[in-house]
């Protein structure tokens, strides 16, 4: 359940100014490092794709979703969202983003259902402006647990 990993302890809303899309990388990831799913490489590693291949990590109006290859950087399989109230330009002005998921992966298959959740999230159109408007974790949480 998408829920499992998103949760209230894996949820962050800040106001985002001033941050770079680096920063809203690391501060998205930070739950993560904090609770061992992953290692500090791993951050380094989406923040070099990024910087290699630009800005893939854009999957909709205000989203982007941070992954890489594992790489022996991810322990267990983990996801996190780091939501600003501020929009942060990911990579130029043209990806705005507000919503920073970030996937922590172990291989090419078992983090497939918690994707698969994702996307019926965030396909639906009032559960994006919901994400987008809410305050809190808790609030955000909630929108999370009414899809599963």
């Amino acid at each position: 359940m998408l829920s499992d990993l998103l949760n209230e302890k894996t949820i962050t809303v800040i106001s985002g100014y001033g941050l770079s899309w680096e920063q809203a990388i690391a501060t998205a990831s930070k739950p993560l490092l904090d609770n061992g799913t992953i290692q500090h490489g791993y951050i380094e590693s989406m923040i070099n794709v990024v910087q290699r291949e630009g800005p893939y990590i854009n999957i909709g109006p205000q989203i982007a979703l941070a992954h890489s290859q594992p790489d022996g950087n991810v322990n267990r399989v983990g996801m996190a969202l780091l939501k600003t109230n501020d929009s942060i330009a990911l990579t130029s002005q043209d990806h705005m983003i507000n919503l920073w998921f970030v996937l922590a992966a172990i291989d090419s298959t078992s983090h497939l259902e918690s994707i698969k959740d994702l996307t019926k999230l965030l396909t639906n159109s009032d559960n994006v402006v919901k994400l987008l408007s809410a305050n809190s974790s808790e609030d955000i949480f909630k929108i999370i647990k009414n899809v599963n």
